[in-house]
């Protein structure tokens, strides 16, 4: 019989790279088309990692229409120039190239559009770590991480007993419990102490030279 492969499925924003100036920025061009008040950095910071659909209509009031239009315009600016307003964080290559010659297999899952995520990954050579990727679709399907996670287990017919989600938020906590994974929770992305208490991970990974060892410590 053979082992079942060991798999991590590991978030991008705030986990690999810190999208804050391109996010940021791309969100406060949205808001000023729609001439309407810019957010302030707490709002900003909240809106690194959920569905950026969502965050928008908290800015617009709950107004649905606005917050689509507001999606819309983020795009524009962030499909041309924002996503490379980036930065990888220190040690994350060689962090993803431990775990792929310890025999992790590892899949990206991100609530952001696939389409961005490639770019990305490309842009900061980090595509050769993974084996394919996946993000959320520009129609909005798979924005929601349970639904994302549950996709990727079944289109790579991944055994959620040997498989550990990465992420730094309670979405990518809430995603990988769903579905009967582990999860490992980074401490240099834009969780909170007090989002971790409220959701609590498997592990905490306080920096990215731990990551490794806790994820295939999880592994086990």
């Amino acid at each position: 019989m053979t082992a079942a492969k060991l798999t991590a499925l590991v978030d991008l924003d705030g986990t690999l790279t810190d999208p804050y100036p391109g996010i940021s920025a791309s969100i406060l061009y949205a808001l000023e088309k729609l001439e309407r008040p810019a957010a302030d950095e707490l709002a900003l910071r909240a809106a690194i990692g959920p569905p950026l659909e969502g965050s928008f209509a908290m800015m617009l009031d709950g107004d649905p229409i606005l917050a689509k239009q507001a999606l819309g315009h983020y795009r524009d600016r962030f499909g041309t120039v924002g996503l490379y307003e980036n930065a990888v964080f220190d040690g994350i290559p060689e962090a993803l190239g431990a775990l792929r010659d310890s025999g992790v297999q590892m899949f990206l899952a991100s609530s952001k559009p696939r389409v961005f995520c490639e770019k990305i990954l490309d842009h900061f050579d980090l595509t050769q770590f993974f084996v394919r990727v996946h993000g959320s679709e520009l129609d909005g399907r798979y924005a929601d991480k349970s639904e994302l996670v549950a996709h990727i287990l079944s289109v790579e017919t991944i055994d959620p007993a040997h498989c550990v989600m990465i992420g730094d938020r309670r979405y990518d906590i809430e995603g990988a419990r769903s579905n009967g994974i582990k999860v490992a929770a980074v401490g240099w992305g834009y969780g909170t102490v007090e989002e971790f208490d409220t959701f609590p991970p498997d592990a905490i990974v306080p920096h990215v030279v731990d990551l490794a060892p806790a994820v295939l410590k999880l592994l086990g």
